[in-house]
């Protein structure tokens, strides 16, 4: 079991922090998220699997980011109402991070290290995902342009 992965906390949008420590045992897929990209459209995708999925321990968590082409530039309450209204979010999302550079979310230089990109290891652009295993490994890192539902054979033999 992969104990790294579980030491990590977030606070999601509302200022609840999550523990990772109580993700043991679910797989989970990290998302760097944006409210003006033209993937947007993926949280369409990204809540179908969690519906479809949450009930075997699945768990999807999204981490607006605001590095791409500033295209996450809202507040935490101007996301979360965003991603409610629009795309009808019921998973947990992050307050607003960074992914690549210094200053980027321990969380992703982990799994960045983990599980590198095609020329290198930083993230190219919004919604780039990463899915966790049942014991905490860093299973498979997927492009930005990988349609949610292409991940679901993926999310079969873990789940």
């Amino acid at each position: 079991m992969s104990e790294k992965f579980y030491q990590f906390n977030i606070n999601q949008l509302n200022g609840e922090e999550i523990s990772f420590n109580k993700l043991k045992g679910k797989v989970v897929l990290v998302v760097n998220t944006a409210s003006k990209c033209g993937l947007t459209y993926h949280y369409t995708g990204l809540e179908k699997l969690y519906q479809e999925y949450k009930d075997t321990g699945f768990v999807i968590i999204g981490f607006p980011c605001n590095q791409f082409g500033k295209q996450e530039p809202g507040t935490s309450e101007e996301i979360q109402d965003f991603c409610s209204h629009n795309y009808d979010v019921t998973f947990p999302l992050s307050e607003k991070i960074e992914v690549n550079g210094p200053d980027a979310h321990p969380l992703y230089k982990y799994l960045k290290k983990e599980l590198k990109g095609k020329l290198n290891d930083s993230i190219k652009w919004n919604f780039t995902k990463f899915l966790i295993d049942r014991n905490g490994m860093p299973f498979k890192r997927f492009g930005s342009t990988v349609e949610p539902e292409d991940i679901r054979p993926f999310i079969d033999e873990l789940t």
